[in-house]
């Protein structure tokens, strides 16, 4: 969990994110000479997917069941609350 410095501004979390991808994309291209292609792939907590997820998924390469995508998703969501709670 994130808790910025007290006086600080609160930044948003998905504002975090984004910077982060970003620092994520640069170190690529410093290190393999390539422009890496970012997907938003994004499922949320109870598995809940945008109309456009199935073409998104469509360009990573290999075999992805969106079932299982979803489900893993589930179990790792539900798996949060049971650590902070032991």
């Amino acid at each position: 969990m994130y808790f910025p410095p007290k006086g600080s501004v609160p930044v948003p979390m998905s504002i975090i994110i984004i910077i982060i991808i970003i620092i994520i994309i640069i170190e690529i291209q410093r290190m393999w000479n390539v422009k890496p292609k970012v997907i938003p792939v994004i499922i949320g907590a109870t598995g809940t997917i945008s109309k456009s997820f199935r073409k998104y998924v469509s360009n990573i390469p290999g075999k992805h069941e969106v079932k299982i995508l979803q489900k893993t998703v589930i179990l790792g969501a539900a798996h949060i609350p049971q650590r902070v709670l032991m």
